[in-house]
Parts: structure tokens; sequence; C-alpha cells
């Protein structure tokens, strides 16, 4: 785990994937570190490679991840994501392992050390209970837990899911943070993982597929908010 790297509890995840880039994507992240700044959240973003630089020299709340690296070093390796590039461009952290970008076991843990080694943190995608106990002890900076099959479909993690993959990152490293994601469209879902104790949520469809992105950013991370502050302050 990258010690060096700090975020607070709750933060959200917009993940772009390939809907969104250049100036349309510079828009929404404005408004989303105008949000991060009037709602006090830590937001991390995954824009494309080529947009890395241009969020993160133009935001100043963001968290800007690159979406994948590979594990290689300077030198050889036309076509590859070189880990020190994507730092050198202004990102804090990558993902790893999304089920549209998978990793061996083997190679994952290759990566994360990577990463750890060069000062970026890591924010690792999961899905059943046992890939959950698995990744934790590679020890990344956060988990995303999210059965596969929800992934873009509206349909969020049943709650029992939600709490036992949580208890299952507890019992082998509490430093490690815990996002609920798969399904996750609009403000009563963000709620609903909140209230079963999640740390974080995060969204793509939800977004970017929306009429207006940047109002459903903000219905949802409002709800992050104020959910989380009930919860906690109870």
């Amino acid at each position: 785990m990258y010690n060096g790297y700090k975020i607070r509890a709750p933060f959200f995840e917009v993940g772009p994937k390939c809907f969104m880039w250049g100036e349309r994507m510079l828009k929404l992240c404005l408004k989303l570190d105008e949000i991060a700044e009037k709602y006090d959240l830590d937001i991390i973003v995954t824009p494309q490679y080529a947009d890395i630089r241009l969020i993160a020299e133009n935001t100043k709340r963001l968290h800007v991840y690159a979406q994948h690296m590979d594990s290689l070093t300077p030198g050889r390796g036309l076509g590859s994501v070189l880990p020190e590039s994507v730092k050198d461009a202004g990102a804090v952290g990558v993902m790893l392992n999304h089920a549209e970008k998978k990793l061996t076991m083997e190679e994952l843990e290759k990566t994360i050390k990577r990463a750890d080694e060069i000062g970026l943190a890591t924010i690792v995608c999961a899905d059943s209970v046992e890939d959950v106990e698995r990744i934790a002890k590679m020890s990344p900076n956060i988990i995303v837990a999210e059965p596969t099959e929800l992934i873009g479909t509206g349909v969020a993690s049943d709650m029992g899911y939600v709490r036992d993959t949580i208890a299952a990152v507890n019992a082998i490293n509490p430093d490690i943070m815990v996002l609920q994601g798969a399904g996750i469209s609009n403000a009563d879902d963000v709620a609903n993982v909140i209230r079963a104790g999640a740390q974080a949520t995060g969204c793509t469809s939800g977004v970017m597929k929306a009429d207006d992105p940047e109002a459903a950013a903000e219905a949802m991370l409002s709800t992050l908010r104020r959910v989380y502050d009930e919860v906690h302050n109870a």
C-alpha cells in the first residue's frame, strides 16, 4: 500500500470509461471540482490517458487516476501504459483489474507493487467476496467491490454483499478503503449503500448517460454527503 496517499470518507468515483473525453470531460471535471469544494468531498476521476494532464492541471480538489497501467519499467514496451508516464502527467493513482481490463492475480500483485514503488495510489476492482479477500491481501489503497454482472445494468448490489465485502476487507486490513460500485445510477442507490456501511461509491452510466451529467453528479454527491453525515453523526 502506498502510504503517502490519503483520501477521506465519504468519497466518490466518477469513471467516464470511453463515454466522455477532452473539453467535454474538462467541463464536467470543473463542475465536480466545485461540488467537491461545496460539500467538502474527495472525488476520484478516471479520465482517458490523454486527458490526465488536462484535468490535473485545471482542477484543485479532484483525485485524478489513470484507468489502467502496466507493470513494465522504462524501456521497451510499445503500446503499454508506463507507470512513470501517468504519474508525470499528474495522476495520483491508478485503477486496476476493472471487469473491462482484467488482470491475472499474479500480474495484479506485480502492478500494485510497481504503483507503490513510484508513489501512485491503487484502486482495485474485485467481484466476489473471495476476490475481495484475495485482493485485500495485496494491500491496495482502495478496493472497489462490484459484482461484474451488475456493471452498467442500473441494478445495485444487494446489501448483504455490501456488508460482507466490507467485513472481509476490515478483517484483513482495516486501512484499506472500500468503495461499493456496480449499478449505482441515482441518489437513492447512493443513500442505500452508505446506510449499509459503505465508505464510498461511484458511478459511470448514471452520470455519463444523463441528459445533464453535471446535475446528475451533484444529486448523487449531495446525497452522499447528507446521508454519510446522518449515519455517522446519529
